[in-house]
């Protein structure tokens, strides 16, 4: 059964605002850059609020009326409905009264990639797609490779040879993915695998590049504002790797205000690995743009990207939020790490880590008070990445 109602949308080109009619298409004819979905939100608000007042358990389809999806038989395995945890010890440590942790290592991959690859294993079977592709420093491979197995798709990965995890290469090995080691770190997987799905008809890319997977994990938003009991928060810690997340992030609360559900909007502040930190560094600068890393390197292998495709989304988020991107160095990942795991019982992978050693730092430094309300989003589990053994 499809809701053709809940279907409509455009593709808006982020940079130059040409609009598309919906397509396979991730990057703008005109200018190159990359493209959002819009919809018309005022049609849309009554049936949204409508799906609020249903009582939890939530999920990433709670939010269907906002997703671009018309089937109503989605490819799902769970994901959504993650636990956003109240910090008692270490929000004491840090002199903070409400931290909270959104921990997405609770999704059915142990990782927030869940939320994004429902819709676009989804849209994939909308389209009539056979074969679905990714770059992969190791979540979006072992996420991919799930929900293609689910949807009975053909899945092909391209991963860095000897940068990924093994606990997350495993997932994808297990799921039925066809694995291709290349030379070269992600930002190389990620160019090979766009040239191969422009050359050929056959391949879809499920990179957060694609803008049908960021609609999934902008529910990120979507659940913690009700798990708040509908307030937002002052800020809001992000991991930073290919940027698609803070900018997800973003765009579900911009999609609240503009449906007069919030008055205001969190802070983003999204943070870098000091080894792997373009996009910190144009922030720092000033600059409009980021100059790519040639040779990143960081703890956090999930992040461990130079060249990000997001990363003018995730300026244009920290810009619009009046937030930040900083940058935290391995061993204030290691000790945040730590903490995270000693403090509350929450074992996030490397990445995740990151976003509370930018907490930590921003602490210190006066970018947060005392009594703002702060989420940490805890991107994936640690026993995705056990390099800390």
């Amino acid at each position: 059964m499809v809701n053709p109602t809940i279907s409509q949308h455009v593709l808006t080109c982020i940079a130059c605002s040409a609009r598309l009619d919906p397509s396979k298409r991730f990057s703008c004819p005109r200018c190159g850059e990359l493209l959002e979905i819009t919809y018309d939100l005022h049609s849309r608000r009554r049936a949204f609020i409508t799906s609020l007042k249903k009582p939890p358990p939530y999920s990433v389809w709670r939010y269907r009326e906002l997703l671009p999806i018309a089937t109503t038989h989605p490819i799902s395995i769970g994901e959504g409905g993650t636990s956003l945890t109240k910090s008692d010890r270490l929000a004491r440590k840090l002199g903070l009264t409400k931290l909270y942790f959104k921990n997405e290592g609770q999704n059915p991959t142990a990782s927030f990639k869940d939320r994004g690859m429902t819709v676009v294993i989804t849209k994939a079977m909308e389209l009539g797609v056979r074969t679905v592709l990714c770059a992969s420093t190791g979540n979006t491979s072992a996420s991919m490779a799930a929900y293609a197995a689910r949807a009975g798709l053909n899945a092909s990965v391209l991963i860095p040879s000897g940068k990924i995890a093994k606990g997350k290469l495993v997932q994808a090995i297990i799921h039925g993915a066809k694995i291709v080691q290349i030379s070269g770190n992600f930002d190389a997987a990620l160019k090979k695998a766009r040239r191969m799905t422009e050359q050929r008809d056959d391949l879809y890319l499920v990179n957060s590049l694609n803008p049908y997977r960021i609609e999934g994990q902008k529910t990120i938003s979507f659940e913690m504002w009700e798990q708040l009991g509908k307030r937002v928060p002052d800020a809001i810690f992000v991991p930073v790797g290919n940027a698609g997340n803070i900018s997800a992030i973003w765009k579900g609360f911009r999609e609240l205000k503009a449906l007069n559900l919030i008055n205001r909007v969190p802070r983003m502040i999204g943070v870098q690995a000091a080894g792997a930190a373009p996009i910190a560094e144009a922030y720092a600068k000033g600059l409009d743009h980021i100059v790519p890393w040639e040779h990143p390197e960081t703890w956090a292998s999930a992040i461990r990207i130079g060249a990000p495709a997001s990363w003018r989304k995730a300026l244009k988020a920290v810009q619009e939020s009046n937030g930040s991107i900083l940058s935290a160095t391995d061993d204030e990942i290691r000790r945040a790490q730590r903490l995270l795991a000693d403090h509350e019982g929450i074992f996030g992978e490397p990445a995740s880590a990151t976003a509370v050693a930018g907490l930590i730092k921003a602490r210190r430094t006066g970018l947060i008070h005392a009594h703002d309300a702060i989420v940490c989003v805890i991107t994936g589990h640690g026993l995705k990445d056990q390099s800390i053994i």
